[in-house]
């Protein structure tokens, strides 16, 4: 196998996408992900990377899982839109990790934000939560907003499983589970790229429907999406 080839490691239930796949889905620029899973530096200044990515197919490129695609998400909210340094949260990440024992801790409902800090929720013997201030690394009792998850599904324990990148009511869902992470059309779990490309092939979605014995509404479904993708990204 080459160092390259995507099956040299084991990736099922991992997804895989670059960083410009990656940066379709969220919204957040190709080379910004790269700085944040690769370290940059700047001038004689280095910047560590935020996290260790989960995959790491040995040709010295940046590669996303599933996991990382859910850090950049919440990465994003917690830069770009609540404005905290992109070394503040490599430390939360840091300390997170270390109290739990998980390499993607962002993505997690344990933490949660109230525009100035970062705070992990951790259950207590009682089976009352608290919030540790990750920065002052002391119990804090105030109220927070956490970033939206309506769109992700996660398990019993916090951790993210499938996200909905569109909304639930779009019917497009990314499961790592399911064609290495790419975007499937939630009825028929066919990639949302092959039912599109299928529309045009067929020069109509009935059609398409027909050759891939789905119903109309999965291939329109996938056209949004994919349409959706390409007017984010021309804008």
């Amino acid at each position: 196998m080459t160092a390259t080839d995507p099956f040299s490691q084991p990736l099922v239930g991992i997804g895989l996408y670059t960083p410009t796949e990656a940066s379709r889905l969220v919204g957040v620029a190709a080379g910004k992900i790269v700085r944040w899973l690769r370290g940059h530096q700047i001038g004689d200044k280095p910047y560590p990377r935020l996290w260790r990515p989960q995959i790491d197919l040995g040709d010295n490129r940046v590669y996303l899982g599933f996991r990382d695609l859910m850090e950049v998400r919440v990465a994003s909210i917690f830069i770009t839109r609540i404005g905290l340094s992109p070394i503040k949260v490599r430390r939360a990440i840091e300390v997170a990790q270390a109290m739990t024992s998980d390499e993607h801790p962002l993505s997690t409902t344990w933490l949660k934000t109230d525009g100035r800090t970062v705070f992990l929720e951790v259950i207590q013997d009682d089976g009352s939560a608290r919030l540790i201030d990750l920065f002052k690394s002391q119990y804090a009792f105030r109220d927070v907003i956490a970033p939206s998850f309506k769109d992700v599904d996660f398990d019993d324990v916090g951790i993210p499983q499938r996200w909905w990148p569109a909304g639930k009511s779009a019917g497009v869902l990314v499961d790592p589970k399911r064609s290495f992470g790419r975007p499937i059309e939630a009825t028929s779990f066919v990639p949302v790229e092959v039912l599109a490309s299928a529309a045009i092939a067929e020069g109509s979605e009935a059609r398409a429907a027909k050759a891939w014995g789905v119903p109309s509404s999965s291939v329109a479904r996938a056209v949004r999406f994919v349409t959706g993708i390409a007017d984010r990204k021309a804008a």
